[in-house]
C-alpha cells in the first residue's frame, strides 16, 4: 500500500529565507487584524510576481514586495510594474533593516507604504498612499484574487490539484 500524500499546504516562500518567510507571517497578522486578507506568491497578467497580494472589505487591494536585503533592494527595478494592479504598495523588510533607500527619489515614496515586520506582527512606518484602480481592472483582479485563493484551497483539499494552484 502506497503512503498517502501529505494534505499539508505547501508554505509561502519555502524556497526563500527564513526572513522573507517571517517578514510574510507578520504582515499576514497585521492585515489580519485589519479585516484585510492576503495570497503569497501571486502571478500578474504582465508576466511579473507579487509578493503578497490583500484585499480589504471595500475591496481595496494591497501589493506588498518584501525585501530581506539592501542587495535585493537595490536590484529590484520592477516594482513600478506592480502599480497597475493594486490600490496601494508597500514595502516590508524585517527589523534592523536600513530604510533610508526608501526615502530616495528612485523608490517614489510619495507612492509607496513602508511596513517592518518580524514573524509575529508588523508595523506601518509609512502608510501607502491610495491610488484606485480603474473599474474594470478592480474587476478584473478581484476575480482574479478569489479564483487563485479557491485554486489553492481545491490544492489543500487534493493534493493532486495542487500543480495547478
Amino acid at each position: 500500500m502506497s503512503a498517502r500524500p501529505s494534505l499539508q499546504p505547501e508554505l509561502c516562500f519555502a524556497d526563500a529565507p527564513l526572513a522573507a518567510q517571517d517578514v510574510a507571517r507578520g504582515v499576514t497578522r497585521l492585515f489580519f487584524n485589519q479585516d484585510m486578507f492576503a495570497l503569497c506568491e501571486v502571478p500578474l497578467p504582465n508576466g511579473r510576481r507579487a509578493d503578497m497580494m490583500a484585499i480589504d472589505s471595500s475591496g481595496l487591494i494591497t501589493i506588498v514586495e518584501i525585501k530581506v536585503s539592501r542587495a535585493d533592494l537595490m536590484g529590484d527595478c520592477k516594482w513600478v510594474e506592480y502599480l497597475g494592479y493594486c490600490d496601494r504598495f508597500f514595502w516590508a523588510v524585517p527589523a534592523r533593516f536600513d530604510l533610508g533607500p526608501f526615502e530616495e527619489p528612485g523608490f517614489q515614496p510619495q507612492l509607496c507604504g513602508l511596513l517592518v515586520a518580524d514573524r509575529y506582527d508588523a508595523a506601518v512606518i509609512r502608510e501607502a498612499p491610495l491610488r484606485k484602480l480603474p473599474p474594470a481592472r478592480r474587476k478584473a483582479e478581484t476575480l482574479r484574487f478569489a479564483r487563485r485563493a479557491a485554486r489553492r484551497l481545491v490544492g489543500d483539499l487534493d493534493p493532486g490539484l495542487a500543480g495547478f494552484a
